[in-house]
């Protein structure tokens, strides 16, 4: 299968802005929960770490 190659220079501005606008609003809702004192979930090679509020990670699911 061969990739189609792009290179309309207004489509890669658009996807650099909808990044821009994805990263920051993940930025927001991560301090948020830390406001509120709720662990953000994250996810490496296919296993679930917490970031406590305290800024410990860990793999033990504190919702339990």
């Amino acid at each position: 299968m061969r990739v189609k190659e792009f290179y309309d220079i207004d489509i890669y501005k658009k996807a650099l802005y909808f990044l821009k606008i994805g990263k920051e609003a993940v930025r927001e809702a991560k301090e948020k929960n830390r406001k509120l004192g709720i662990p953000n979930v994250f996810s490496k090679n296919g296993k679930l770490y917490y970031e406590l509020p305290n800024g410990e990670i860990t793999t033990k699911d504190p919702f339990k």
